[in-house]
């Protein structure tokens, strides 16, 4: 946990302070979601199957969360570029967080996995 703990607390402000109420908003949103350090960055499980992730845009240099089966959402907000399965939700640090936009998203992530779309 060390590893991870120390993930947080070692990015730059605003990106740390994002990232830390992402993990909170993520963690809230069911009590079968973990935490754990995985490929160097934050993932979150559900029930052991990771479905999403936070990571910071190389070129754009903005913090976002990855949705490991974001293949199977049409939101406009989200972004595939290169990616075949994966879509990311992008955030200006300049700006306060979607509350609403995040959790609807995390919701229907998990719903991949609880509806047996996506298998656990």
């Amino acid at each position: 946990m060390k590893q991870l703990d120390d993930f947080y607390l070692n990015q730059e402000e605003p990106i740390k302070g994002i990232f830390l109420a992402l993990k909170e908003i993520i963690l809230k949103q069911n009590q079968d979601i973990s935490n754990t350090l995985k490929y160097g960055m934050p993932f979150f499980s559900y029930k052991g199957k990771m479905f999403c992730y936070l990571w910071i845009h190389k070129k754009l240099k903005k913090p976002y969360i990855g949705i490991v089966e974001g293949k199977h959402f049409d939101e406009d907000f989200l972004i595939q570029e290169n990616r075949s399965r994966m879509k990311i939700m992008m955030f200006d640090s300049n700006e306060d967080l979607p509350l609403q936009q995040i959790e609807a998203i995390i919701q229907k992530a998990i719903n991949l996995y609880k509806t047996g779309i996506v298998k656990v």
